[in-house]
């Protein structure tokens, strides 16, 4: 990799127009001075560019198992040859090993479990496949490309939420490999395997695709499905293999063992061709507007996206821009065309916006107009990181950080034609995270990729899950230690509450009803709040009553399928969030009021200070009390229109977390006085909620925190990070196992944000429901440093 770092703006700016001329052969190079050619007079956002070189193919033969017709069936469907790490993980798979593959993205993962699924279909014709996929969209490509085989022989059938009932007859009867999705084989397949019971004989193969995807409580919950399958396939004498399919993440054999159940081995070295790509890191200036508490404001990066991809368009460069959220993919789409029509009205007219709930037939017409060129810039949400055939495109631009490092390069990896170079460009959004990572090259460019975090473990995962195995079979003492080292604890609650009854023989469920509808895979459980549009009593979807206070509040904009609403209303006893829909042009973010009592310490380490006095650090679980108590409204630009309080009921829940305590001493050592030490706790608490996607796999949503000046539960000054679910989601865990690079991080994003007192790019917080108030940039850099050097000298002994 060559790096061409950002030695300040203007040298940034200047490198990167020189490497433009140096390598003009270089697409990337190129397109990128072109983009800069657009920067405004005195603007300058570059922070970083990189040159990732080209990478050549390794083609091998086809495996020698593999029979002809099979071979003749992928060559007519356009594979001439497999590469090497395709045939490496075929190979595991035919031989009963169960295997994830791990490698970039459009490096052909699908071919890796087809060729052994399909020649295990075509050899044996008893034999059945599972595929499982996160979303409907992506198993509808995928049985789209199997069917493309035209082998009649392994009648390939989806069997989702959408497949007629009728249809549904024929695939338990006469399907061999079924396309599904978690939730129907939880609410649909195991409750009623008695009606599967030759399929899952016979069953060979579970495909798992995207399993990168399943983190957090969503990851959980099928970590624990994909063993109650095996569990009811073992009831019928089978014992299939797992073949997994990821994005590039760290340590996959684990996480894929982790998710199945099952020990799996690992293929990571893709040998795949790849363009040469060009890596530019952005960073939007400050504008004039002033934001809460009259904090400096930057450039969307929406707005500057919709720059970007006006420009890319004018150089007939085949662009995606991947945007957050639907409303921000509209947005940005809007805002090119105008650009464009001031230029030419038939550029506007080539720049379209993607979202989810398109239909097949939609993105069949996408992916052909932007592969013939008539469709030059696209602005998309993350529907588009999955499940569409684009790849080899001239440009992407990742408005903010996704989430993930896998999800990032998943999205950058559109990008990149052999033979050509490609551009992608990385526009920070105004947080902490998305700051840190502009000005930390290394960061995104060299820090490995995340390990997926999930906790089966978690008992508000596992007893719903418990509940829905024993509905299927009886659970026995042998069966448990699939379910890991807590399930009987888990069970024996069940049993105190009437849910299971306990016999000799084992635990039986006792209801005539099945419990699996009630259980919510990709949520936290409980009753569900339906959201309704007013006029037509139409639902367009539910949220969990965990978030509903904070998503679905009076006022708050709710947007579905690319459509934007306004809550009238929120009925939280009759599960119910009546809108409207409207199109207003600004957006609301929730402000909460938070406290937090400690239930128990499961892990405490003490770090001696040079004042005196110890810095503790701590894992444990926590009760976590909060109350919605207003909202803001923001205009796209962020400046903030107006607050509104709310009258919300108080929720508690029981999470983990984990926090570190202060000795008052050390920080007036450090130059905090006492009427600053909120401030300087708050804004080191903002910014550290703010740094933890970096190493846990999770959102800023998935986390909250609290922080006081003494807490009566630790007796000292005290900052506390916590899971948003409940019994937690392993995110906490992973803060606490990455203390010091997390906190060194979080100091450094603040440290190099130059506003002069905070700011959203630092330590403002878009959910703080004490308005951003008290916030000390300065003081929170203090409080990191004096705990850094404490943890750093007891790890130096």
């Amino acid at each position: 990799m060559i790096i061409l770092p950002g030695a300040g703006a203007v040298g940034a700016v200047c490198e990167a127009r020189r490497v433009s001329v140096d390598a003009a052969t270089d697409r990337g190079a190129v397109l990128l001075g072109r983009v800069l050619a657009g920067v405004p007079s005195g603007e300058n956002p570059l922070t970083h560019v990189a040159q990732l070189p080209e990478r050549a193919a390794t083609i091998v033969a086809w495996p020698a198992w593999a029979p002809a017709s099979v071979r003749e069936a992928f060559a007519a469907s356009g594979v001439a040859a497999p590469w090497a790490h395709q045939v490496e993980a075929a190979e595991h798979a035919h031989a009963g090993r169960s295997v994830v593959i791990a490698t970039g993205t459009a490096s052909g993962k699908s071919l890796a479990y087809q060729l052994p699924v399909v020649t295990a279909l075509t050899e044996d014709p008893r034999a059945t496949a599972l595929y499982l996929s996160p979303t409907k969209a992506l198993g509808a490509d995928q049985l789209r490309s199997v069917r493309a085989l035209e082998l009649s022989e392994l009648r390939a059938a989806s069997y989702d939420g959408d497949t007629p009932m009728a249809e549904r007859d024929w695939v338990r009867a006469h399907g061999r490999w079924v396309f599904t999705n978690p939730d129907m084989l939880h609410r649909g397949i195991l409750p009623a395997h008695g009606r599967w019971t030759t399929f899952l004989r016979r069953l060979r193969y579970v495909v798992v695709d995207e399993c990168h995807s399943y983190r957090g409580v969503f990851g959980s919950h099928v970590a624990l499905l994909l063993r109650r399958l095996r569990r009811v396939a073992a009831r019928y004498g089978a014992d299939p293999v797992f073949v997994l399919a990821s994005a590039t993440v760290s340590d996959p054999a684990t996480s894929a063992s982790r998710l199945s159940g099952v020990d799996c081995a690992a293929v990571t070295e893709d040998a795949s061709p790849r363009g040469a790509r060009t890596v530019a890191l952005w960073e939007p200036p400050l504008t004039e507007l002033s934001g809460e508490n009259g904090a400096p404001v930057r450039r969307s990066a929406g707005a500057e996206t919709a720059r970007i991809l006006a420009d890319l368009v004018i150089e007939g460069a085949r662009s995606l821009a991947f945007v957050r959220s639907r409303l921000g993919a509209e947005l940005t789409a809007m805002g090119a065309r105008r650009i464009l029509d001031e230029v030419d009205p038939d550029l506007g007219a080539r720049v379209a916006a993607y979202r989810s709930g398109f239909l097949p037939e939609e993105r069949r017409a996408l992916e052909h107009a932007l592969a013939s060129g008539s469709l030059l810039g696209v602005a998309s949400t993350n529907a588009l990181e999955l499940g569409v055939d684009i790849a080899g495109l001239d440009a992407v631009v990742v408005a903010g950080f996704p989430g993930t490092l896998a999800s990032f390069w998943q999205q950058a990896g559109r990008a990149g034609r052999a033979g050509d170079g490609a551009l992608v460009v990385f526009v920070a959004r105004d947080d902490p995270l998305d700051t840190y990572l502009v000005h930390h090259p290394a960061a995104v460019l060299d820090k490995p990729i995340e390990a997926t975090v999930i906790d089966p473990g978690n008992p508000y995962v596992l007893a719903p899950q418990l509940a829905c195995a024993a509905a299927e079979l009886p659970l026995t003492p042998s069966c448990l230690a699939a379910f890991g080292d807590g399930a009987e604890a888990v069970l024996d609650d069940l049993v105190a509450d009437g849910v299971l009854r306990r016999r000799p023989t084992g635990w039986y469920w006792t209801s005539r009803d099945r419990p699996h509808s009630q259980v919510d895979i990709r949520g936290s459980g409980g009753d569900q709040i339906a959201v309704v549009e007013a006029d037509s009593a139409r639902m367009l979807g539910t949220v969990n009553p965990g978030s509903a206070c904070s998503s679905v509040h009076p006022g708050a904009l709710y947007l579905h399928q690319g459509k934007s609403y306004v809550v009238d209303e929120l009925d939280l006893a009759a599960g119910l969030a009546l809108v409207h829909a409207e199109n207003p042009d600004w957006s609301t973010s929730p402000r909460e009021v938070v406290d937090i009592s400690v239930l128990s310490t499961l892990s405490s380490a003490g770090y001696p200070t040079a004042t005196g006095g110890e810095i503790q650090v701590c894992l444990g679980e926590v009760a976590v009390t909060s109350q919605v108590v207003g909202y803001l409204r923001r205009l796209p630009s962020g400046e903030v229109l107006d607050q509104i309080p709310l009258d919300l009921p108080e929720q508690t829940l029981h999470t983990r977390a984990v926090w570190y305590t202060i000795p008052p001493a050390a920080l007036a050592a450090a130059g905090v006085d006492a009427g600053a030490v909120p401030g300087a706790l708050h804004a080191a608490e903002h910014a550290a909620i703010g740094l933890l996607p970096l190493f846990a796999t999770c959102d800023r949503w998935d986390i909250g925190g609290v922080s006081t000046a003494l807490h009566p539960d630790t007796g000292a000054p005290t900052i506390f990070v916590h899971d948003g679910h409940p019994g937690g989601a392993g995110f906490a865990d992973r803060g606490h196992a990455a203390l010091i690079p997390w906190l060194h991080a979080t100091r450094q994003a603040i440290a190099a944000c130059e506003c002069p007192s905070g700011c959203p790019s630092c330590v403002q917080s878009p959910k703080c429901g004490n308005g951003n108030e008290p916030l000390d940039k300065d003081g929170a850099i203090k409080v990191l440093t004096t705990t850094l050097t404490a943890l750093r000298q007891r790890q130096e002994r």
